[in-house]
């Protein structure tokens, strides 16, 4: 019977014992489960701290985009980045609200930049670009690299987080094989798509923060870096390279064509630096560097000649043809010098190069010297102008040649500086000419001016003035509204006020020159240019100028009465400005002989020592009573 019995038992055994696996199984499925669960819950709150990071990475990307290209796309883009992160940050803040206030502080951290970041925004639209580098790496740059920095500590702990679930998980599924493998694969996966998730966003948020968006090229910061590092282990070479006439292209051809053309200028910079350490950067707008770490002065004066042979060729994009040259200067770091230096002195010979067109030009001790010099004296011109007594005008006759009458004057700024006394104009004009002081000053001198004019008017004298404007005053767009408020103040009519440009001012920027002569036209301001025959003026040009006068330089009058070659060039431009309607004014006349000359030829007006010396508002009150005739 117990026999019998036994084989009964066994399967009653097994049963239960089936049952029991059975319900275990049950038990570790749905304990699994939960694991799982809550596996997921962890990974989705990794997985929007990467989203939020990834956000916050591009986002800080745009700011320092827009920063180097004041109107790039990644200007008008900025703030749409900035509300994706808001929103990334939310859904962040949203999951893992049940378990910290990390979030939320992060979140609430980026939300408050709002306010930075409208005003970094407006400091570039009006061009305040120092106030904006300041808010940018003093303000916004440290908060979203905080950001960074939390949020991926944040992930990392996520990850841990995760990692303990996922133990847990696999200890109490160890009698499940199935589970434990599945469970253990799953974890595998998922772990190692964390990891690669993790080092790749450091790679993506370090190479974005790095890198040039449109060339390609190492950018600003990360040019700075790696020369401070060259700098601290040697004397290496930095090369500062401008595209010559990149704004001509940009606004005759599109902003298309001037993408392609910086993407191209990259390309070749690139292919013509050595291989190894040396890199290539795009600092911003039209300016790339490039870093050579060979202590050897020579190298660099080697490679800027492979450069500039590289512009020669033509470049050819979208089917458009441009030839551009570059202007390239070059600075070995010297002893003690920091890396700003380096790149200082570089870009101060880039323009040097730039100026007087060499194509190249190496930085030298003595311009650090005409460096501070120019700025100290730029700070005693900027107390000047608060100076009533300082800055004052001379006025030149201007004369019929036939005649000998006054027919106007010619206004010239002095300086009499409180310490160095009188100061010459072609000493402190080039330094204001380079500064938006320019402005400031050009205000000054027509106050001044159209004031006198007043006074003489007052007086029952007519006396017309010519004040010499730069390149900087005449192509800034306010420029014909402040000429029509100050004759406006002063009562002084447009006709007794001439502004006189020279060629460079005007073939600098045709368009914008030729808006704003009519602008001052329409207000009866004659215009004239001025040094006429030592620029390049386009006979197009000068026939569809809206001005009434050239003025031949004094280097083709001087000696007229002896030199054919110059008597037939004021010749010829007397004969195109009278079939252009325009009155001729020969400058520098300092003898009789130039005078008959100058009658014979037919010119109209001259000015010049033979007939005044520039002169006081007061000396040339008491001579207006009589006719300045010639010697």
């Amino acid at each position: 019977m117990r026999f019998l019995r036994a084989p009964r038992v066994i399967p009653a055994v097994l049963a239960v014992l089936l049952a029991g696996l059975a319900g275990y199984a049950v038990l570790a499925n749905w304990q699994q489960a939960q694991r799982v669960r809550a596996v997921a819950a962890a990974g989705n709150d990794t997985h929007a701290y990467h989203a939020a990071s990834f956000a916050l990475a591009s986002e800080m990307a745009k700011l320092q985009a827009t920063m180097l290209v004041r109107d790039g796309e990644e200007r008008y883009e900025l703030l749409t980045a900035h509300d994706r992160t808001i929103a990334a940050m939310a859904r962040m803040a949203a999951l893992d609200s049940p378990h910290t206030n990390n979030a939320d502080a992060v979140a609430e951290q980026h939300r408050n930049l709002r306010t930075v970041l409208a005003a970094f925004l407006a400091q570039i639209d009006r061009g305040d670009r120092g106030a904006a580098q300041v808010t940018l790496e003093e303000v916004l740059e440290p908060e979203y690299i905080s950001m960074t920095n939390s949020l991926i500590d944040e992930q990392n702990e996520h990850l841990a987080d995760y990692e303990r679930k996922q133990a847990g998980s696999l200890r109490d599924s160890r009698n499940s094989v199935v589970v434990v493998l599945v469970v253990f694969v799953f974890g595998l996966v998922v772990m190692a798509g964390l990891g690669l998730s993790t080092r790749a966003l450091r790679r993506q948020v370090e190479a974005m923060a790095a890198t040039d968006r449109l060339t390609g090229l190492r950018n600003r910061t990360a040019f700075t870096k790696r020369a401070a590092q060259a700098v601290a282990d040697g004397r290496p070479t930095v090369l500062v390279v401008n595209v010559d006439g990149f704004r001509d292209v940009n606004e005759q051809l599109g902003d298309r064509i001037g993408d392609l053309l910086l993407v191209e200028a990259g390309r070749r910079l690139r292919s013509l630096v050595r291989s190894g350490d040396d890199v290539v950067a795009r600092l911003g707008g039209d300016e790339f560097a490039v870093l050579l770490h060979d202590e050897d002065p020579q190298i660099g004066e080697t490679i800027a000649g492979r450069l500039t042979e590289a512009f020669d060729r033509s470049f050819v994009l979208d089917e458009v043809t441009v030839d551009l040259e570059v202007s390239i200067g070059a600075h070995t770091a010297g002893e003690g010098e920091d890396v700003a230096a380096v790149l200082r002195h570089a870009d101060t010979a880039m323009h040097e190069a730039k100026q007087h067109r060499a194509g190249f030009h190496r930085y030298r001790e003595e311009q650090r010297q005409d460096v501070a010099a120019r700025l100290s004296l730029l700070g005693d011109l900027r107390r000047a102008l608060d100076d009533p007594d300082q800055l004052t005008l001379n006025y030149q006759p201007k004369v019929t040649v036939g005649g000998g009458e006054l027919v106007g004057v010619e206004a010239l700024a002095r300086w009499n500086h409180p310490e160095r006394g009188p100061i010459s104009p072609d000493e402190f004009i080039p330094v204001l000419e380079v500064t938006n002081l320019m402005h400031r000053f050009t205000e000054r001198v027509l106050t001044i001016a159209l004031r006198q004019a007043r006074a003489w008017l007052d007086a029952g004298h007519r006396v017309p003035i010519a004040v010499n404007i730069s390149a900087r005053s005449l192509l800034d767009p306010d420029f014909p509204g402040r000429v029509a408020a100050l004759l406006a103040e002063t009562g002084v009519p447009g006709g007794l006020l001439s502004i006189e440009v020279t060629e460079y001012a005007l073939m600098s920027d045709p368009d914008t020159a030729i808006e704003a002569l009519d602008r001052l036209r329409a207000a009866g301001v004659k215009a004239s240019i001025d040094d006429y025959g030592t620029g390049y003026s386009s006979m197009t040009y000068l026939k569809i100028l809206p001005i009434a006068e050239l003025k031949i330089d004094r280097s083709f009058v001087l000696d007229i009465a002896e030199n054919n070659s110059s008597r037939a060039l004021v010749a010829s431009t007397v004969e195109l400005g009278h079939r252009l309607g325009l009155t001729v004014v020969a400058e520098g006349v300092e003898d009789a002989a130039a005078v008959e000359a100058l009658r014979e030829i037919g010119c109209d007006t001259a000015q010049g020592y033979h007939f005044a010396k520039p002169m006081t508002a007061g000396a040339l009150t008491e001579q207006l009573s009589h006719t300045l005739q010639t010697a």
